[in-house]
């Protein structure tokens, strides 16, 4: 359920920020637009929202400044302390993609650079799980690194390879990056309408509604 993944971030928490923001050239095309990204997936959702995976607070800073209710949920202990220091009102919940307690109904699920840390078969099972609590017009807007296809994405991690960034190569074989194709077949199948937008070379937003 992309757990395995949560002692990355107890290290990480403290340059996450610096990395988004530019500063490491390695990660600098995937997080190319970040501000832009943020903004576009605050501005599709609905209120109240649900934010999965709300790290040091970033995208919800941008939720909140579009008036919207939030309740953020957050499997990183470190990471839960950063966001929930930003933003004591919300209270962080402890949770992931597929395990979670909500103190309402939402008509938003949110995430940024958060859901390739799920395999394809925990994808669909999460976005099954959404469209069973979301009412009709409901959204999931998420934002994450996918490829228009498998031999994409085997062509981005030569070109990184051949650019020497070693750590960014072993992110792109270690996680569950995965394709449009897959992902729009997953949202179709389970009752969503859903728009790909590209970001930059990495990010597609994802815009799926409940029919």
């Amino acid at each position: 359920m992309g757990r395995e993944f949560v002692e990355i971030f107890d290290e990480w928490v403290h340059t996450y920020d610096a990395s988004v923001g530019g500063e490491d050239p390695e990660y600098a095309a995937v997080f190319e637009n970040y501000e832009e990204i943020l903004g576009a997936v605050a501005k599709k959702a609905v209120s109240p929202v649900v934010e999965f995976g709300t790290g040091t607070g970033n995208l919800t800073a941008e939720l909140l400044e579009q008036g919207y209710k939030v309740v953020g949920i957050e499997p990183n202990a470190a990471m839960r302390k950063a966001s929930g220091e930003k933003f004591p009102e919300l209270g962080i919940l402890d949770g992931d993609f597929l395990d979670f307690e909500l103190p309402q109904p939402p008509n938003s699920f949110t995430s940024s650079y958060a859901f390739h840390h799920l395999t394809d078969q925990e994808k669909e099972r999460a976005i099954k799980l959404y469209a069973s609590i979301l009412p009709s017009g409901g959204k999931i807007v998420f934002a994450d690194t996918v490829f228009e296809s498998e031999e994409a994405k085997l062509g981005r991690i030569v070109y990184e390879e051949g650019e020497g960034h070693a750590n960014l190569v072993e992110d792109l074989k270690r996680e569950h990056y995965t394709t449009v194709p897959v992902m729009e077949a997953i949202f179709r199948e389970n009752g969503f309408d859903v728009e790909f937008t590209r970001m930059n070379d990495y990010v597609f937003l994802m815009d799926a509604t409940k029919r």
